[in-house]
């Protein structure tokens, strides 16, 4: 399981009345997520943050169900969050769910066991809200009013918002993800040159169709979001360890993400797994990811994207913030 500790000290800083120190747990189909920040308006400052790689979603394509091991790897990765977040002095503990526990059968019993073992009331986001609060989050530190899309590649659903500044102005929740769409097309190992041709006809469709009749503004930046484009930087500048700063802001050309898409599909998982700047994690998941980022680019004619780990997990500091 991949875990990446912050290095910012858990001490409270006296910061005026109006800032609220949060924490937030994102439990996503491949990841389970922590931030604890002080938040003071939509002004986000990071105190910790983890990742933690549970693939909560792996086989609810097909069960329609978490399997228990499934759950218990999340919730071992909830209690050492938990410690942090007592140890943080964070004020309220929002828990965000989203597209393996809203899909399968058995989710609500999830969330019951987190309420049981950890006193945590998980809030199940549908489709609308993951991308409102990916939006809010994504948005927080930036200025100006051009016309902005964001994509945020999850697990189970791939959540596109097109918004003006900070006026979110449509968005749409793909059942399209990086574990759902491995488990679906990619059975090969290596992934064969067929296997790849018909999910990327597949994810064009999916996208396609949920632009369908709608009037949407140029898109004039593209923002991504989540593991998949913070990975694939890391792979691009050989970052190890993992470094926060060095992807933030990092812009990807749609020719590098092609051309790391062609080296790491030819790779067997194995060898995947010993690239540079890739945890061996995520090395399953990143084919399947990298062609959903290519066909978005392509469907919104952006020759590059910019990359940003500020998405649901600040959105969501940004609501839990509000709500005290």
């Amino acid at each position: 399981m991949l875990s990446t500790p912050s290095n910012n000290p858990p001490e409270k800083p006296e910061d005026g009345p109006h800032s609220r120190r949060v924490a937030v747990i994102d439990i996503g189909t491949n990841s389970t997520r922590l931030l604890v920040a002080d938040v003071t308006g939509t002004t986000v400052d990071e105190v910790e943050r983890r990742t933690t790689v549970t693939r909560l979603g792996r086989g609810v394509d097909h069960s329609g169900r978490l399997s228990a091991d499934a759950i218990e790897a999340v919730c071992e990765t909830v209690a050492g969050y938990v410690e942090l977040i007592a140890e943080s002095a964070a004020e309220t503990t929002s828990v965000i769910a989203t597209s393996a526990v809203r899909d399968a059968e058995n989710g609500s019993a999830f969330v019951a066991e987190l309420r049981e073992r950890f006193a945590l009331g998980a809030e199940v986001f549908d489709g609308d809200l993951e991308a409102q609060t990916t939006y809010l989050g994504t948005t927080a530190g930036r200025s100006g009013d051009e016309v902005l899309l964001v994509a945020d590649i999850g697990g189970g659903s791939t959540e596109l918002i097109i918004g003006q500044g900070k006026r979110p102005l449509f968005h749409r929740s793909l059942q399209a993800g990086v574990v759902r769409h491995t488990e679906r097309m990619l059975t090969s190992d290596p992934p064969s040159a067929s296997e790849l041709e018909r999910l990327a006809d597949d994810l064009g469709r999916l996208i396609a169709k949920a632009l369908e009749g709608a009037e949407l503004p140029e898109v004039e930046h593209g923002v991504a979001v989540a593991g998949t484009p913070a990975s694939l930087v890391a792979v691009d500048l050989r970052l190890d360890p993992y470094d926060p700063e060095q992807v933030e802001g990092h812009v990807l050309r749609l020719g590098t993400v092609q051309h790391w898409l062609s080296k790491l599909s030819s790779m067997p998982l194995e060898q995947r797994k010993q690239v540079t700047g890739l945890h061996p994690d995520r090395a399953e998941a990143i084919v399947a990811g990298l062609v959903i980022l290519i066909e978005i680019m392509r469907t919104f004619g952006l020759e590059e994207v910019e990359v940003s780990e500020h998405d649901i997990l600040y959105g969501g500091a940004i609501r839990a913030a509000a709500a005290l």
